[in-house]
């Protein structure tokens, strides 16, 4: 860094190899021999390495996520995910049970780690609690990695209870975002859950963004009342969504995430078509019976702008355009101004929720087979290809996705064990995190769907790109 009388000069330089080779570099040049990079840092990052910030203008004209949703918080934090956090339900609350209702034995405080510390005083929080079966809830620990956590505010760490309370046993779905792409050099930190997610759901710090808020239940008179959620959306924003796409906006659809026709109300006109573009049924699928949506009299609802926002954030294409930005903070995402696109990537954003939810039919279409004898339990999984096929959509390698030496996954593709989502690869990073566990009939048939999601994925991000953002 030098002064001029004008301004400050910045520069920098790269150089990447192992120590030696650096010192080695560093005694053979000087501050003058070194080609260095003059940077020009602009507000508001002032970053100190080189940035291309091409297209930034029209990146910069949609709207942000984290201005969108109204509210968003960061996953939890139990301080101790292996007392709090269990695949097994009974296992879980066997322990948690032990640690609430009987003393504490010194093998079981040093297992699980029980005293206090400057920022967690579990010890104290201990005697303010008594077990609670209903604080046994599902929390979504990985990409499809679905545990149960004992979810008690006063006992973990940090519960966030102001935002989670809407997801607890209610009717939500929502983001799983990172501020900045800190542990992937792309954008692939976007995913969905229904239920809590933990602070390194991708590795490194994620948060949620719930798409309904509810009432708080305890400050109701009548407890009978049925709840009515709300948005947890920028009305401003939707207006400009609203404007541009000539719709209108309805806070609730005909049961968003239980079979209702997304984006259309019971006013809206409904017709049997086989020709219909837009023709999707209730699951996102194109129906044999498909329902098509009047133009002129559309509406559109919370669920639509997810879907809309999910396809968009799948793009490759889109994900290459603005990959410097997406690595600075949440990503902005183009207002919609086709109608007609809008309903094409909508569709194409809910199949993808219900792949990664795996609540979409497909999911059990299984492409692969469990095949051998032996015990079932992971050792060191890896990939065989075995064979190329030639599908409609591309050239892909198949292969065998071994558990063990004698037990494995026949027919996998290698674009659903090498896929990403965030820092992970699902396809691996489940078998690895149940290395030296037995795997039973539930795991196995979960593992499938895993891949027949992943191998869907793939196809819906080049059908996106098709499409256009």
């Amino acid at each position: 860094m030098s002064k001029t009388k004008d301004k400050t000069q910045v520069f920098h330089f790269d150089l990447y190899g192992k120590r030696e080779a650096k010192y080695d570099f560093l005694n053979e040049n000087s501050l003058s021999s070194i080609a260095w990079n003059e940077l020009e840092p602009n507000e508001p990052n002032f970053f100190f390495v080189k940035k291309d910030d091409t297209g930034v203008e029209e990146y910069e004209k949609g709207f942000k996520l984290d201005e969108l949703f109204l509210k968003n918080i960061s996953g939890i934090q139990t301080g101790r995910d292996s007392l709090f956090i269990d695949s097994n339900k009974e296992d879980l609350i066997k322990r948690i049970k032990k640690l609430l209702e009987e003393e504490l034995s010194i093998d079981f405080k040093e297992e699980f780690n029980i005293k206090d510390s400057s920022s967690y005083n579990l010890l104290d929080r201990i005697t303010r609690c008594n077990f609670d079966y209903s604080k046994i809830n599902e929390t979504l620990y990985k990409p499809f990695q679905k545990y149960y956590i004992y979810y008690d505010e006063i006992l973990i760490k940090r519960a966030f209870y102001s935002v989670f309370k809407n997801v607890i046993n209610r009717d939500n779905v929502g983001f799983n975002l990172m501020r900045s792409q800190v542990n992937t050099t792309d954008f692939k930190a976007v995913f969905l859950s229904k239920t809590i997610i933990d602070l390194n759901f991708y590795g490194f710090q994620s948060y949620h963004f719930p798409l309904y808020l509810y009432p708080d239940q305890k400050s109701q008179l009548n407890f009978e009342q049925e709840t009515e959620r709300v948005p947890n959306l920028n009305m401003e924003i939707v207006q400009k969504i609203a404007d541009g796409l000539g719709l209108k906006f309805e806070a609730e659809s005909i049961s968003p995430f239980e079979g209702g026709q997304r984006g259309m109300t019971q006013n809206l006109k409904q017709e049997k078509s086989s020709n219909s573009p837009l023709s999707v049924s209730p699951q996102g699928e194109k129906a044999s019976n498909p329902v098509s949506i009047e133009r002129g009299s559309q509406f559109f609802c919370p669920i639509d702008i997810l879907d809309y926002i999910y396809a968009v954030l799948h793009s490759p294409s889109y994900r290459e355009q603005y990959k410097e930005f997406l690595k600075i903070d949440f990503p902005r995402v183009p207002y919609p101004t086709d109608a007609d696109k809008f309903w094409k990537l909508v569709e194409l954003g809910g199949k993808l929720r219900e792949l990664h939810l795996l609540e979409s039919p497909t999911v059990n279409e299984f492409i692969t087979e469990y095949q051998g004898d032996g015990d079932n339990v992971v050792g060191k999984p890896r990939f065989e290809v075995s064979l190329l096929e030639e599908g409609l959509r591309e050239v892909t390698q198949i292969g065998r996705v071994h558990i063990n030496e004698n037990q494995y996954f026949d027919n996998v593709p290698e674009s659903a064990w090498n896929f990403y989502i965030g820092g992970y690869q699902p396809a691996q990073k489940w078998l690895k995190d149940r290395k030296d566990r037995e795997l039973n009939f539930e795991d196995i048939l979960h593992y499938q769907k895993i891949i027949v999601a992943l191998r869907d994925t793939n196809w819906i991000m080049g059908e996106i790109d098709e499409v256009g953002v």
